[in-house]
């Protein structure tokens, strides 16, 4: 899946959910200034942020594969030492962070289980590797709404839920496929509020994956009938939906 969109879009439709659940999963990471921290597939930067806001923008590294996301992020945190690389990739060494952390990408990586590896491989002997995914199979994730009246108007559509890490466990099951063995996993859910519908849906129609390749791949009717479906699902505005992501972080080394 493709994230070269721009970085705004992007962040109009996940930042309002990664942002609030980036407070939450910074916090697994147990850090503090002096250590050094790398974030795998940063996007525009809202785990990158936080941390930077807990060791220093110049103790933080990030990649993201999107050459947009880069670019957004050192315009958003110029002492951030960005790379455009994928997660099985690192362009560091061996143990080079006291803790490294994925928000919202293990199921986007083409292999997460070397992407895992990867992680394992640059973070220091007994540092944290972290990463979360939204829960897509258990329909508790921010699109749930959106992929069930996808699935009213059209019933063969494929959606999320078979990305990997998306199902309860299988993050956990990714970690020791990986080679970890000390593995601590759990759940983060956070809340967003919404002033109208239409708040909610334009984004859908901004193009940010699976879900926006989908509304970009219809008609004029079939746009016009998801979006009347997802009105039908959710409650009258002002409303405010809840989002749970699976977490699974691991001690690297032995």
């Amino acid at each position: 899946m493709s994230f070269d969109v721009a970085a705004t879009s992007y962040q109009r439709f996940m930042g309002r959910f990664s942002e609030p659940l980036a407070d939450a999963f910074v916090r697994l990471a147990d850090l503090e200034r002096g250590r050094r921290a790398l974030d795998v597939g940063c996007g525009p930067g809202a785990l990158t942020a936080r941390l930077a806001a807990v060791v220093g923008e110049g103790a933080v590294a990030a990649v993201d594969p999107s050459e947009p996301f880069v670019r957004a992020l050192h315009e958003r945190l110029p002492a951030v030492d960005v790379h455009r690389a994928p997660a099985e990739d690192l362009p560091f060494s061996d143990g080079d962070f006291d803790a490294v952390l994925a928000q919202l990408v293990v199921h986007f990586m083409a292999d997460p289980v070397a992407g895992l590896r990867e992680m394992g491989r640059v973070a220091a002997r007994d540092a944290w590797v972290a990463a979360c995914v939204w829960d897509h199979e258990g329909g508790t994730g921010p699109l749930a709404a959106f992929w069930q009246a996808v699935h009213d108007v059209d019933p063969g559509a494929p959606d999320e839920s078979g990305l990997a890490g998306t199902r309860e466990g299988h993050l956990a099951e990714l970690f020791s496929e990986a080679g970890f063995t000390r593995i601590d996993a759990g759940a983060l859910t956070v809340e967003v509020a919404f002033p109208t519908f239409d708040a909610w849906w334009e984004p859908f129609t901004l193009g940010v994956g699976p879900a926006g390749s989908y509304v970009a791949g219809l008609d004029a009717d079939g746009v016009a009938a998801v979006r009347e479906s997802c009105r039908a699902r959710l409650p009258d505005a002002p409303f405010t939906l809840t989002a749970t992501a699976w977490t699974t972080r691991a001690r690297a080394g032995l």
